[in-house]
């Protein structure tokens, strides 16, 4: 039987992993939380508590299944190498593959970027991100850069409904995003079409300001949007301000060549149309 270990078992990896359940995979993985990993467990997943009581599970996990890290890094670099670096290269997985963040190319003033565009990370923590990519390439892992990540439960939708949602404008800001769905479509192509130390950005076909996005999900719900609030006058957190210092488009064109895959939810309007009507299905329902 296939099997997929995901240290981390968070929202993309699980999305993936009940998409490989479905298929008759083995999906296990690790989660800091005991309830988190009761509820994954009754989802047919073999979750393992990490950091904690699990740790001498986890080497025995790795034999003969393909590995997915999830894990970002922390002040001492990626943990997950730090504590089982030598266990993954022991188990010589058919198959490893590393969720790193579009945000190692630091800002290209609204330019397209692809993979082979030189990374310039423009703070620390897209620097730790850039440095456990290589820890993970030298165990011949592939690196999927991800864009701002939405789908079921977390999106613009659901936030303007809980009156959270904010209209902040900068003027000449860029971001890319990808649905989860299409995250787990990729990881699924990859694992079909392997290709060691291969990176591949994950993102969808229409990058633009994250107001765009505001104003299609308030149309799509028939409110008006949120007023406008300008950036250099917004409360935002230090990372927050941090994510608006990057401006750029991020090309998905080797995702497509390379893996053949076609995007579901091509740009945020199909993504957000579809989690209007899935909402719409389940409150019927």
């Amino acid at each position: 039987m296939d099997r997929l270990f995901c240290f981390g078992l968070g929202y993309s990896a699980e999305t993936l992993g009940r998409d490989l359940i479905a298929r008759g995979w083995q999906v296990g993985g690790t989660t800091r939380d005991a309830g988190r990993a009761a509820r994954l467990a009754a989802q047919g997943f073999a979750p393992i508590l990490w950091p904690g009581a699990g740790a001498g599970q986890v080497a025995d996990a790795l034999e003969g299944a393909a590995i997915l890290s999830s894990v970002p890094p922390d002040e001492g670099g990626d943990p997950v190498l730090r504590a089982f670096g030598p266990a993954i290269a022991a188990a010589r997985p058919r198959w490893i593959g590393y969720f790193s963040t579009t945000g190692v190319y630091g800002d290209h003033q609204g330019r397209w970027v692809d993979e082979e565009t030189p990374c310039t990370p423009g703070n620390p923590r897209a620097s730790a991100r850039l440095a456990a990519e290589a820890g993970w390439r030298a165990l011949g892992a592939h690196v999927f850069r991800l864009a701002g990540i939405y789908g079921p439960g977390r999106n613009a939708i659901e936030a303007l409904r809980a009156g959270t949602q904010r209209r902040i404008v900068k003027p000449g800001q860029i971001f890319s995003r990808i649905h989860v769905e299409d995250i787990a479509a990729a990881i699924e192509a990859s694992l079909a079409r392997p290709s060691p130390g291969r990176v591949y950005n994950l993102a969808d076909d229409l990058p633009c300001p994250p107001e765009d996005v505001v104003d299609e999900a308030a149309r799509l719900l028939g409110i008006p949007p949120p007023p406008t609030e300008a950036f250099e006058g917004a409360a935002l957190s230090p990372m927050a301000r941090a994510f608006y210092a990057d401006s750029k488009r991020v090309s998905n064109a080797r995702l497509r060549t390379e893996l053949g895959v076609t995007l579901r939810h091509p740009t945020y309007r199909e993504g957000l149309a579809a989690l209007v009507r899935g909402q719409a299905r389940t409150s019927f329902s």
